[in-house]
Parts: C-alpha cells; sequence; structure tokens
C-alpha cells in the first residue's frame, strides 16, 4: 500500500525492482538504496504533475549542464507547494529521512525530455547531505549504481512511475548514479522504454557549509 512503513531494498521475484552484480552487493546495499514502487497512488503522481508543468513549461530543454551530468533536461528548485502535494513531501521525509536529519527547504524537480540522461556522478557534498529520496513521475526509468573505485560492482533500480528511491551511506559516498539513455534503458532482458521524466528530489541538508544564494543543485 502506499506510504505505509518501510521497505528496504531486496531481490524480488521477475520482474522486480533490483539487481546487481552479486548477492553480496544486493546485500550490502540493502539499507542503503531504498526502492518503494506504489508509493504515489494515480492520484497523487496528477497531483503532483498538475502542479509542477505550468512552472516547467515555461522552461526550455537544455543540453549543457553546469557540470555535464545531464542532458536534455528542465529543472527548477521549488519550495512553495499546494497543501495536498506537502502532505506527499512530508510522507516521503517520515520514511526517506532520519529524526536527526534537516531538508533543504526547496526541492529539486527534474524533467528530462525523452532522450535526455544523467550521466554518472556522485552528488558533491556542497549540495546535499547523507540521504537524497526522489519520486519518479511520468515514465519508467533505470537508474545505474556502480562503484567509484570497484566498477565491476554495480546495481540497476527499476524505477517505475509513482515508485520512490531513496539512496544514503555508501550508496550516496561510493556509488555513482545515472538515469540510462533510451537506447540503454534495460533492466536485465527486460527493454524499459523511456518518455519524458520528472523527478522530484528532496535532500538532506550539507553537514558542511551550505550551499551560496544562486548556485546551482545537483543532478540528482
Amino acid at each position: 500500500m502506499a506510504g505505509s512503513g518501510r521497505l528496504a531494498l531486496r531481490t524480488l521475484p521477475v520482474p522486480g525492482w533490483v539487481r546487481g552484480s552479486s548477492p553480496a552487493v544486493v546485500s550490502r546495499l540493502r539499507d542503503a538504496a531504498v526502492v518503494r514502487p506504489g508509493f504515489l497512488s494515480a492520484a497523487e503522481e496528477e497531483t503532483l504533475s498538475r502542479e509542477l508543468e505550468p512552472e516547467l513549461r515555461r522552461r526550455r530543454y537544455e543540453y549543457d549542464h553546469w557540470d555535464a551530468a545531464i542532458h536534455g533536461f528542465r529543472e527548477t528548485e521549488k519550495a512553495r507547494w499546494s497543501e495536498a502535494s506537502r502532505a506527499i513531501l512530508q510522507r516521503v521525509q517520515a520514511v526517506a529521512f532520519g529524526p536527526g536529519q534537516t531538508l533543504l527547504p526547496s526541492v529539486h524537480v527534474l524533467d528530462l525530455e525523452p532522450r535526455g540522461y544523467v550521466k554518472p556522478h556522485v552528488d558533491s557534498v556542497k549540495f546535499c547531505g547523507a540521504t537524497i529520496a526522489g519520486l519518479s513521475l511520468l515514465s519508467a526509468s533505470v537508474m545505474r549504481l556502480v562503484h567509484t573505485q570497484e566498477p565491476g560492482q554495480w546495481l540497476e533500480l527499476l524505477l517505475e512511475p509513482g515508485s520512490l528511491y531513496i539512496l544514503r551511506g555508501s550508496a550516496r559516498y561510493d556509488f555513482s548514479h545515472e538515469i540510462l539513455r533510451d537506447e540503454d534503458s534495460f533492466f536485465g532482458e527486460r527493454r524499459i522504454p523511456r518518455s519524458r521524466r520528472i523527478s522530484v528530489i528532496c535532500r538532506a541538508l550539507p553537514e558542511g557549509p551550505g550551499t551560496g544564494p544562486g548556485e546551482p543543485p545537483p543532478a540528482c
């Protein structure tokens, strides 16, 4: 049921939502890379999409991100939400973040066009803290995590519309993450066609000095 309790990352029957380079990697990231399929109801997904659409529509898709991490995107930082959307974001906070964690006041909204993608990266500690949590809207996609020092260690997450992903601990700091481009969008042997995807990303406050005014958000 959407919004009920925690669901640690686990190996699920086909099609499942996670696959890794080895059982050891899946086990290692069991609580560090979490997927909650069906976190949003269809009505909740529609609520967020409808609220975001007017603001996103005023922006053009871009193809040169400030640190070359994203291609075919438009984005915004949003601090003011409707009551219905705030209730959804409060659920995300309750599920994904610990009681001692403070969230950044603005939520990062990333809109990828059908050909858009996010390149492998590790978010700078300058921009966000120990936990990142994102809601996926409109299109399914595949997120790939690869160990920065041992690239043979990897994990792939199937992010369906309405799902929530959470990256913390080792998955946050030791693994890069990316959203695969459409032509590479496979989950094992299963083709995951990409269309337009919106992600709504909540981030813990950086543990060091915060982001300066006007500085861009990470490509989560």
